[in-house]
């Protein structure tokens, strides 16, 4: 019995030496030097398209060492049948939810704005405004958004969150679902937080429909994926102040294009695609424990459901 990681060298590396130190005995293969293919019996997959892995014919499994996993339903070469799970990974919650928090914090206790001036010697004095006052929705209430929900919340925002189906998030958080329900969701929000998985049809869902349901002057934060971003109605939108700012950590090709307008527009902040990365000191129990399921035949920890594509 043999797992094949099927991933840049790099990334292999810190993965395997976080398995190995959890199970030694453990035969860990490289792509493409797999040997004989009707030996692999799991197979773990990064960020990107792996290879065609319907030339292993006794594979149990497919472990993703991301979240999302529209890379893989998309790739070819996917073996039907053959379970697939994706990474809840503790470690990747938790810095989802700081990097979220902290830039919900940040832009309604006016950061941008002081650190503008603190550039111009300027002083600025600004009455903070109260944590109540703001109406945060989260666009995706899966683990990632239930937990950003709670501590938003915690603080004291007024927290809505959206869902294809009714999602129960805590007393304190108002729950919107299916798509009728968007336009109510989306009303008086002062920051959307979209967290969706990317599906067929969840792809474009930030666009100028959509924002037309939002205030003037709301503010967008996008952590889920690239292709649910309409990237010129959201231009559009920032150019006519109904979106006031845009933080955008994922986009529809990375690395960002040094010509993408993103880089130099004034009213968007953008990171590399780094609001949370699996780390593979959390990340390797669930994978060995997925490996050992696979092996005994189980269910698979988050394991997906192909037919809503997460």
């Amino acid at each position: 019995m043999a797992i094949l990681y099927a991933a840049e060298a790099e990334e292999a590396a810190q993965w395997t030496d976080s398995l190995r130190a959890l199970d030694q005995s453990l035969d860990i293969r490289f792509w493409p030097d797999w040997g004989d293919p009707a030996t692999v019996d799991f197979v773990i997959v990064g960020g990107r398209s792996p290879g065609d892995l319907s030339i292993f014919p006794k594979l149990k499994a497919i472990q993703s060492t991301w979240a999302g996993v529209n890379h893989l339903l998309r790739s070819a070469g996917l073996p039907a049948g053959v379970p697939i799970a994706r990474m809840v990974d503790r470690g990747l919650t938790g810095s989802m939810t700081e990097f979220v928090v902290y830039q919900v914090l940040d832009d309604w206790r006016r950061g941008p704005e002081l650190r503008a001036a603190q550039k111009e010697a300027r002083w600025l004095e600004t009455l903070p405004r109260r944590a109540q006052d703001c109406r945060v929705g989260i666009l995706g209430l899966g683990t990632l958004g239930i937990d950003i929900a709670i501590k938003l919340s915690a603080l004291g925002f007024a927290v809505r969150g959206w869902s294809r189906s009714p999602k129960e998030a805590g007393s304190a958080i108002t729950s919107f679902a299916g798509a009728s329900a968007l336009p109510d969701f989306l009303k008086d929000l002062d920051i959307l937080v979209c967290l969706l998985p990317l599906t067929p049809e969840t792809e474009n869902i930030l666009d100028a429909r959509r924002f037309a349901h939002l205030p003037q002057g709301a503010v967008l934060v996008n952590v889920g994926r690239g292709a649910q971003l309409n990237e010129p109605d959201l231009i559009a939108a920032l150019d006519s102040g109904r979106i006031r700012r845009a933080i955008l950590d994922v986009f529809r090709e990375e690395p960002l294009p040094e010509s993408h307008p993103f880089w130099r527009h004034p009213h968007v902040t953008l990171t590399p695609h780094v609001a949370a990365i699996t780390r593979a000191g959390t990340g390797a129990d669930d994978i060995l424990e997925n490996y050992r399921r696979a092996m005994s035949g189980q269910p698979l920890l988050n394991q997906v459901d192909v037919t809503k594509g997460y």
